[in-house]
């Protein structure tokens, strides 16, 4: 006969198929989360906290994403997405190439310089962070997501003859750190003197980026 063992009290209940969720309560949590991490780190907040943020109670916090690391992955995941939807990498054949590149770096370059996603990767350089493997759970809920979906774009611009790219995973890694440039490192150790800000200096440098990707991974014209 088996003796049934006792749930560790560190265990959660998996979410059941029960009742649906309240989608209005995990916006709000999640909304909270994200302040609270930015604000205060990850180990200075805990999910009493956040359920006093949002409004809830902290067993509706459990209930909607399990734990706190679990939280901070999908409200990493939200604003990504919320930043770079999948719509920028949509289908659009009849847009030029370098339009599309250059709609798609705005928004990164917008979203990576943002004060919030600036001290957000302040935070994941933290050695908490690193030891808790957060900082690869972030990268494979966000910045993942969006080379991926980079990648598809650019494969759908080979096939129609706009690009010749043997690597299409690399190109992606590359567009990404091109449009980073300087700038985003300048902000990260506060040594930026608002040129990122300014609309004439970032839109310059976003334009030599994508002009440089371009000239890389362009088609060839055929020789007269």
């Amino acid at each position: 006969m088996t003796i049934p063992q006792p749930a560790s009290k560190e265990a959660r209940p998996a979410a059941g198929p029960g009742r649906p969720k309240d989608l209005a309560k995990g916006a709000a949590i999640l909304d909270a989360a994200q302040r609270m991490f930015l604000r205060h780190g990850f180990e200075g907040v805990s999910m009493d906290q956040i359920a006093a943020a949002a409004g809830v109670s902290k067993l509706t916090v459990y209930s909607h994403f399990g734990d706190k690391d679990a939280l901070f992955t999908e409200a990493a995941r939200v604003w990504c997405e919320q930043q770079m939807p999948g719509s920028l990498f949509e289908r659009a054949p009849h847009l030029p190439v370098r339009e599309r590149l250059m709609d798609i770096a705005r928004s990164y370059f917008a979203m990576i310089c943002a004060p919030g996603a600036v001290a957000g990767h302040r935070l994941l350089c933290s050695p908490q962070m690193v030891e808790k493997q957060l900082a690869r759970l972030f990268w494979e809920a966000g910045p993942q997501r969006v080379q991926e979906e980079f990648a598809r774009f650019l494969e759908r611009r080979i096939a129609a003859g706009h690009l010749e790219i043997d690597d299409v995973q690399r190109a992606a890694g590359q567009f990404f750190a091109l449009v980073k440039g300087d700038l985003h490192s300048r902000l990260v150790f506060d040594c930026d003197t608002g040129e990122a800000a300014c609309p004439d200096r970032a839109g310059s440098h976003l334009e030599a980026a994508v002009d440089m990707f371009l000239r890389a991974y362009g088609a060839r014209q055929p020789a007269a």
